[in-house]
């Protein structure tokens, strides 16, 4: 039976990893994979998760499983975070929340809803976007589409045309957005061009999906909600798929959350029976440990502050890289854009949409030991004062 079974092709970024591991280069680096790393090249154990982790072992909740909806203080808590706090989604009923194993758990319940109760639906993806969009919509039987959504040329949003192909949305098509930090370009719509965006969903009688990775790596926790908060004021019904793998560093617990808004608490509550039902037909419950160490992170004022504190230091850190990488270009006369590389310190979030060509990429892949995804997406977060400096001298190498 499994001879007949066809090679698949290789991921496009967990692919690179595996090839990354594998290359014996001392001095290889790795700016593919999306995760946060401390100066030193270190994956960050957050203070703030470890004293959560050493209370909750001194508790010890036990093993036993969860509801298939998860830890209802890990909703309330995730609920507080994306509507802010006092919002009346986060207590009205009118939000019900599924934990998931991490953002793409969450995507693919969504998916997995729409594909059994929306069996005609596309499902709108910006162009560029994560690859693993594609395969999880897919995988649930829905058609999809792309929008157009970064104009390389003046590496910004390109609004005009975004909302133009927008006008061929048809009700009960979904439109996912990125809440901010857009993977792959760093680059978000304003707050105005937010409002014309949900306009645009809300216009066409679609539904807006969410992909909210990178609360707090942008511009701050309440200052990267403002566009899901704007879309949640003119759209009546939203999905929002968010992750704490980056922002609390739990990677591996897989602590993510399906959020899905209603027009009323009813209709929120018979949703909740399919959203269950597609969990249970999938992983049946969540993890629970990530879960845990959110909801008392998030529930205990002295934990919460030390962790924002931390959070804010990772920013920091990822805004400092964005400018010596922009400075170490200039200073080798290096121009990733025909405008020069501003651009590097405009862009938010970990990644930045560099412009190097694939064939730019290889090189520094076969000549450098220096990893980056295919498209030419690097991750800033993963440069150290250690490697800035071959980083730049690669690039540039390949660049001129």
């Amino acid at each position: 039976m499994f001879e007949t079974i066809p090679a698949a092709a290789p991921d496009p970024i967990l692919g690179l990893q595996a090839t990354f591991k594998a290359d014996p280069r001392a001095g290889k680096v790795n700016l593919a994979i999306g995760v946060y790393c401390d100066a030193q090249g270190k994956t960050l154990s957050l203070k703030a998760v470890v004293e959560a982790e050493k209370r909750l072992l001194e508790k010890h909740p036990g093993h036993g499983y969860l509801p298939i909806e998860g830890l209802a203080e890990y909703g309330a808590v995730v609920r507080e975070m994306l509507f802010g706090a006092g919002h009346p989604l986060v207590k009205d009923g009118r939000a019900i929340t599924a934990q998931c194993p991490g953002g793409t758990g969450a995507l693919r319940v969504t998916a997995d809803l729409l594909g059994t109760h929306r069996k005609g639906a596309t499902v709108w993806i910006s162009d560029p976007t994560w690859p693993n969009h594609f395969g999880i919509f897919q995988g649930a039987g829905l058609a999809t589409k792309t929008y157009r959504y970064f104009d390389a040329a003046s590496n910004s949003l390109n609004l005009a045309a975004m909302l133009e192909d927008l006008k061929a949305l048809k009700p009960g098509d979904a439109v996912l957005l990125h809440g901010c930090c857009h993977n792959p370009t760093g680059v978000d719509p304003t707050a105005a061009q937010w409002k014309q965006i949900a306009e645009a969903v809300k216009a066409a009688g679609a539904l807006p999906i969410v992909d909210f990775a990178y609360q707090g790596f942008g511009d701050g926790l309440e200052e990267d909600a403002a566009g899901l908060r704007i879309i949640l004021g003119i759209c009546p019904e939203v999905i929002v798929c968010s992750s704490f793998s980056k922002n609390f560093g739990l990677y591996g617990e897989r602590a993510g959350a399906m959020t899905l808004v209603a027009a009323n608490a009813d209709i929120a509550n018979t949703a909740l029976t399919q959203v269950r039902m597609a969990v249970r037909t999938n992983y049946s419950n969540p993890p629970a440990h990530g879960a845990r160490v959110v909801a008392m992170v998030l529930s205990n004022p002295e934990l919460k502050q030390m962790w924002q504190d931390e959070l804010k230091q990772m920013c920091g850190r990822i805004f400092g890289v964005r400018k010596a990488l922009r400075q170490a270009l200039d200073q080798r006369g290096v121009k990733l854009h025909k405008d020069g590389n501003a651009f590097i310190e405009t862009q938010r979030g970990m990644f930045t949409m560099s412009g190097l060509t694939k064939a730019q990429v290889e090189r520094l892949q076969k000549e450098y030991g220096i990893f980056i995804v295919g498209s030419g997406r690097i991750n800033v977060a993963g440069i150290t004062d250690a490697v800035l400096v071959p980083v730049a001298d690669a690039i540039a190498a390949v660049v001129k």
